[in-house]
């Protein structure tokens, strides 16, 4: 199918896109890497009359660090930082997610930030960056706000953005000393969104006792979610088999999601508790390595 006419524009500052959306409203619409929205038009699923290419918009195109971490711009592809080797030294949980995100070739035009403005729950990052604390970076003719991850996602392709606003970009702080991340995904085939996936994010004291967790699930609801009680089972022990059960059976417990014709509701929720369990246990074969290289030292 072809979409519904619509009328192209392309702004060459962020200011002139602003003012573009706030003459616009709900008829306008923000095109980045158009992975998500160009299908969506071509079977009517949207028909924006105005879309606002951002393309041409400079210095947005390279995630950037900065004093307290990194930051992703609207328009860094998602394949850039993937190939990143210094996000991939201190972000390692984003690197990890985006090898399961679709495909090279859509992840060579996907970018980031369009991927969280679309806000679908099945999705990789929504879950990663809810996990990481990062912080939405929003912009509109109005002015600009910073909205926390855990605040963005509203509903299923609903995001706290309104429609003359811009997201300019996602901010992600280092990881504190002592902290471990893991992801877990499980798809019917590679490439496809997640029946359901687990981003982890835990932090350790020296004697390996957890004192701090999160745990976000994909897939299992209308937005990201937070895992609380399976992370209250991890927290204030070691990862130990009797932990990680916990864990598991918290993880199971606390899910009501939705079944459709991939997967039953009885199988997601077994789902994310296996994968809550097998991110930790991930963790558990981390510090195992550590132990080993010091013990070769």
């Amino acid at each position: 199918m072809k979409p519904n006419r619509f009328s192209y524009h392309a702004p060459s500052t962020v200011d002139e896109a602003v003012a573009l959306l706030a003459g616009y409203g709900e008829d306008g619409k923000v095109l980045a890497g158009g992975q998500s929205l160009l299908p969506l038009m071509n079977f009517r699923m949207a028909a924006p009359e105005h879309l606002v290419d951002i393309n041409r918009l400079p210095d947005l195109d390279r995630p950037r660090r900065t004093a307290t971490g990194w930051h992703f711009p609207a328009l860094v592809r998602q394949r850039t930082v993937e190939r990143s080797a210094e996000v991939a030294r201190d972000l390692p949980l984003l690197t990890t997610a985006l090898t399961h995100v679709a495909h090279p070739q859509i992840r060579n035009r996907g970018t980031i930030c369009g991927s969280l403005a679309h806000a679908d729950p099945a999705a990789e990052l929504p879950a990663v960056m809810t996990a990481l604390g990062a912080r939405m970076h929003v912009r509109s003719a109005r002015g600009e706000r910073e909205v926390p991850a855990a605040e963005f996602f509203l509903f299923h392709l609903t995001s706290a953005l309104e429609p003359d606003e811009l997201l300019t970009g996602v901010s992600v702080d280092d990881l504190a000393a002592g902290t471990g991340t893991a992801f877990r995904e499980f798809a019917t085939r590679r490439g496809d969104f997640a029946l359901a996936a687990v981003a982890a994010v835990v932090v350790r004291d020296d004697t390996g006792t957890v004192t701090g967790c999160r745990l976000v699930a994909a897939g299992v609801g209308a937005t990201p979610v937070r895992l609380s009680g399976a992370e209250r089972a991890a927290t204030g022990g070691r990862l130990e088999p009797a932990a990680l059960a916990a864990v598991e059976d918290a993880a199971r417990r606390e899910t009501d999601p939705l079944g459709d014709l991939h997967a039953g509701a009885g199988q997601r929720r077994r789902l994310v508790g296996v994968l809550a369990r097998r991110a930790l246990d991930d963790l558990v074969d981390q510090v195992d390595r550590v132990d080993l290289r010091e013990d070769a030292a």
